[in-house]
């Protein structure tokens, strides 16, 4: 199964080369303010993509999905929109979460510690892919955050909560966005991790091969990061 994963294209969608494969997977913030006539724009170009299967989980910037989740979900009738749900596709399992550490009162913010780890908790044993919007703590999580100077050491934005749930399901890949500065591919025991953020559409769409027995990058876009 060749997976074509992309996050954070903020609607600038119409610049990016998405490349073949069998399943295309947006992790979230598709949007900017997040409203139904954003969301139309967006899904207007998904459901246009020749991908035969499609993963989508919201992000804090695709608030139509938390505030008008019926319409929502209606836009996108041959997707498999995952919020805290799973899809079996070709003998993969698939399974999403839009949530993230609570940040300036953004969609499917909850502050960190037990909220989370209860969302978390749901993920089940035995996925093979994850995709949740937000990073674990220590991979993909680098950034310098809006309030800070130019010349401010990265900070880390990840959830713990969400890296100790991964360490215990143990899938075999982990997508994700949210934090522009800092895609890119990480391995730690069984799970490879990847940050696929497009940075609105700067940086390209990532590809990985899954199949019975193993895991392969086969396209992964430099950071595009001045950090």
């Amino acid at each position: 199964m060749r997976i074509v994963a992309v996050a954070d294209t903020h609607l600038f969608h119409r610049d990016l080369a998405v490349p073949d494969g069998d399943v295309f997977v947006h992790a979230g913030d598709m949007c900017r303010i997040g409203d139904l006539v954003e969301l139309r724009a967006a899904a207007d170009w998904i459901n246009s993509l020749p991908h035969r299967n499609k993963v989508i989980v919201a992000g804090n910037h695709d608030w139509a999905f938390a505030r008008e989740p019926g319409a929502a979900r209606a836009m996108f009738p041959g997707a498999h929109y995952l919020e805290d749900s799973e899809v079996t596709l070709d003998g993969v399992r698939f399974y999403g979460s839009p949530w993230q550490p609570e940040f300036m009162g953004w969609a499917f913010n909850l502050p960190r510690g037990r909220d989370l780890a209860l969302m978390w908790a749901k993920i089940p044993h035995g996925i093979d892919v994850l995709v949740t919007h937000g990073p674990p703590e220590g991979f993909g999580d680098r950034t310098k955050g809006i309030r800070a100077s130019s010349t401010a050491p990265p900070s880390r934005a990840g959830c713990a909560d969400l890296r100790q749930r991964v360490a215990e399901v143990q899938p075999r890949l982990h997508l994700f966005g949210h934090i522009h500065q800092d895609g890119g591919m990480w391995r730690d025991g069984p799970t490879m991790f990847a940050n696929v953020t497009t940075w609105e559409c700067a940086r390209g769409a990532s590809v990985f091969d899954v199949d019975a027995s193993a895991v392969e990058a086969v396209v992964v876009p430099p950071r595009h990061s001045t950090a």
